[in-house]
Order: C-alpha cells, then structure tokens, then sequence
C-alpha cells in the first residue's frame, strides 16, 4: 500500500449524499480515523451517464482525495464501482475499494445457511444494470445463484429531495419490489449507496424479505486494510476529522449528514471543483456552507 501519510486517511467519494451510508459504517469501525468526502452533486445521479463520464468523474474525484492526502478511496457508489473501479485500480498506486464486491459478497455469506441456490434480487441504477456488474459477481462466486436486477431511476432523486417517506416513495418501492416478489427472491441486495435511506419503506413494501446493505461489508474490508497497513497506535492518535466538499448544491448533503454522521456540529462544506468531461478546465463554485 502507497502511504501519503504516516497515518491513514480515507477518501469516500459519490454522487451525492448516499454515500454517507458507507461513511458512518466506516467512523463506526475506524472512530479515529480522518475521512475527506466528496459528493459530486453538480453531477447527480449517475445512473444515466454515460460511461466514459462516469470514469472521468472517478478519476478526477480520486486525483482530488489523494491531492487532500487520502491513501486510500472508496468508491461509495456502485455505478461508479461498475464502470471505473477496475480502469482506477490500474491507474492508481493507493488501495481503491468498490461496493460490488462487498454486497456479492454480503448476498451470499447472508443466504448460506439458507439455500445452495439463492435468488437474488438487485436494486440498482439503470447504469449499474446494464453493466450487469452484480450477476456476473455473484455468479463467479456462486454458479447455482439466480439473479434478477431491477433499475430503480426514481429512487437517488428521492432521496436527494429527501422524499423518502413520501406517496412517490411508497410508489417507486412497489413498482420495484413487484417483479421481484413474484419471482420469490430470496435476498435483495440495494446496489446503490443511496438505497439504504429508503430501506424504511421498502420495509414497508416486503416486510418479508432480507435486504442487504453492501456499506457494512466494505466498511468491514477497510477496516482490515487499515489495521493491517498502519501501526495500531496511529489510529486512535486522532481525533477522526471529517471533511465535506460538494461539487454543487450542499444543503441536502448537510441534512444528511446530521442525521447519518451526527457530529456535535455540523461541519463546513468547502467548494468543489466540478469536472466535466466536455470541459478542458474546471470550475469552482462559490463556498458551499
């Protein structure tokens, strides 16, 4: 592992604010630890773009986070992992981690005990659907795995309206939910980092099925990176700063963060640059607060 620093610092980096699903799993695990994310809220959501964006986004988020002294990035978003995570990991010398793998992984440690041949359902963006990132993991790791995934486009704007508990909400888990039930899975991984802040009413929809969070089992995965990459003393030396940057709009992502990473105040959130892949420079926004 490349160390920019004698102490680890983890860059978390996704479209918006549904990363932060990951981030408390990792302060939870790694309370000492400092964190710097990037929400790129000027390019919310993802799951539409185009595939050569979504790369340029990663690369030049995580270029960001390692300028900022991260030494290790995850990839909070799954579109992302999907797309850039394997291109990144050639083109970077720091440890990069994706969602992919851990909420594969989560699917099926969960169903073991269960079934030999699970069906597993994918809510996911339509990006990371057509990619069909999940199945073929799944499937490498378990060849008797059924999948089925479902793209859920109304699900990130919901949450980055904060709607969550709203008529559209219950509407947009319903239709999700249905071709799912009828095909009697037996799990449902939420294959986007913003899915876990609808789990409330997804709940509500199949009260019935297992959902599976991937941010544990990455958070779970840094964690051994980190203690087996730097001294345990280093990791309690620290008071585990945050720092929030946003690339747009800010005020949804501080709402989160009060309620995911209550600190005993609510930080700042500096300017990002916003990076295009149309555009040769980058702009700044004004300070985000």
């Amino acid at each position: 592992m490349t160390s920019l620093s004698s102490r680890p610092i983890i860059g978390i980096r996704d479209s918006g604010a549904g990363g932060l699903t990951v981030a408390r799993q990792v302060r939870r695990l790694l309370p000492g630890v400092s964190l710097y994310y990037f929400a790129d809220t000027a390019n919310v959501p993802y799951g539409d773009r185009d595939p050569a964006e979504i790369r340029h986004f990663a690369f030049s988020i995580t270029h960001f986070l390692q300028d900022h002294g991260a030494n290790l990035v995850i990839f909070a978003c799954n579109t992302t992992s999907a797309y850039a995570l394997g291109p990144a990991r050639q083109h970077f010398e720091i440890p990069l981690l994706g969602m992919i793998e851990g909420g594969a992984e989560s699917a099926l440690s969960t169903l073991a005990t269960v079934t030999t041949h699970p069906r597993i359902g994918i809510l996911a963006t339509s990006a990371t659907v057509k990619s069909h990132a999940y199945s073929r993991e799944i499937m490498q790791r378990c060849p008797n795995a059924q999948c089925m995934e479902i793209a859920c486009p109304r699900f990130v704007p919901l949450v980055e309206t904060d709607a969550i508990d709203s008529a559209e909400a219950f509407d947009a888990c319903s239709q999700a939910m249905q071709p799912l039930l009828e095909q009697g899975v037996d799990a449902v991984v939420l294959g986007c980092t913003h899915f876990p802040l609808l789990l409330p009413t997804l709940q509500k929809v199949a009260p019935e099925i297992t959902f599976i969070d991937p941010a544990l089992g990455v958070a779970q995965q840094t964690a051994r990176l980190i203690k087996s990459t730097f001294d345990e003393s280093t990791l309690n030396q620290h008071d585990g700063t945050e720092h929030y940057y946003a690339s747009g709009s800010a005020e949804i992502l501080q709402h989160w963060i009060a309620k995911l990473m209550p600190p005993s105040h609510l930080p700042q959130i500096h300017q990002a640059p916003v990076f295009s892949l149309n555009q040769k420079t980058v702009e700044m926004h004004s300070l985000l607060s």
